[in-house]
């Protein structure tokens, strides 16, 4: 121990630039690390898939190779129904679902499918809403499920209603017509008045925030972006941000309207639930 105060002492700028190095190579890789977490945040954002139930941590986990394989590789691999064990079927023409085992169906019930309908957006391209076809598999399951609305939400209720379209980024305010503004504060978009008060906005589906005739896209990971009771009370997530889930809108079922995803009544998907294992073949044609 005596050396090393004799060490410093004695080659100090030599030591001292030594550890000072050390310092300047774990900051530098932190920082690298943090950069890339958050461009492969910003990259993920971005690749949003256009459905019903998108939510933005699975699209994470997918860039991180923590989930199974994607929608696309999914449906190249499109084997025979397993004999052995029970498999979901659902007819998008028919909107009815199977489960089977073999031959046997374990559980039938109708089902609403996506719209085919088309919508425009800027640069002349568009979202279409179709429910895949080919071979997905079980991949999860939740209860309660959050719904983060796409932009394209946004646009198809300013689109409905007959208002433009502001999309609200982190650090930027909108005036308000009554002398405040609107921003982001923590996890929620707020009103925020000239004698400094805050007042969180109240946003669900089909009462979105509108300031000046425009309906606002709030940033992703404000509370405002997450629609409570619209996917019903359970999912069943097939990757890419497709799933089977319930729904508010029960009247629905049996028709050609969602978003991609394939809808079921609260009490056909609490069944699936309590009775589909993760990892269960799904066939849609």
């Amino acid at each position: 121990m005596p050396d090393i105060p004799k060490f410093f002492r004695s080659g100090g700028k030599v030591a001292y630039g030594l550890i000072a190095g050390v310092v300047l190579v774990f900051a530098a890789s932190t920082a690298l690390l943090a950069n890339t977490a958050e461009v492969r945040y910003r990259r993920d954002v971005t690749r949003m898939v256009f459905n019903d139930n998108i939510e933005l941590l699975e699209d994470v986990k997918k860039s991180v190779g923590a989930a199974n394989d994607t929608l696309q590789r999914v449906l190249e691999a499109s084997p025979e129904a397993p004999k052995d064990r029970p498999y979901l079927v659902v007819s998008i023409e028919e909107r009815r679902l199977w489960y089977k085992r073999g031959q046997e169906v374990l559980f039938t019930t109708q089902v609403a499918t996506g719209s085919g309908k088309t919508l425009e957006k800027e640069g002349g391209n568009s979202w279409k809403f179709e429910t895949p076809r080919g071979r997905l598999v079980v991949q999860g399951k939740e209860t309660d499920p959050m719904w983060v609305p796409p932009d394209w939400h946004f646009i198809e209720q300013a689109k409905k209603r007959g208002l433009g379209v502001v999309k609200l980024n982190r650090g930027q305010t909108i005036p308000a017509s009554d002398g405040s503004i609107v921003t982001v504060a923590g996890n929620d978009v707020v009103k925020e008045f000239a004698d400094g008060r805050r007042v969180p906005l109240e946003a669900h589906d089909g009462r979105e925030i509108v300031v000046n005739g425009n309906i606002i896209i709030p940033p992703f990971g404000t509370n405002q972006r997450k629609y409570d009771k619209v996917l019903g009370t359970h999912r069943l997530l097939l990757g890419d941000g497709y799933a089977l889930h319930g729904t508010n809108n029960p009247s629905s079922i049996g028709q050609a309207v969602s978003h991609g995803c394939v809808r079921l009544r609260n009490e056909d998907i609490e069944t699936l639930y309590a009775t589909v294992p993760v990892g269960t073949p799904v066939f849609i044609y």
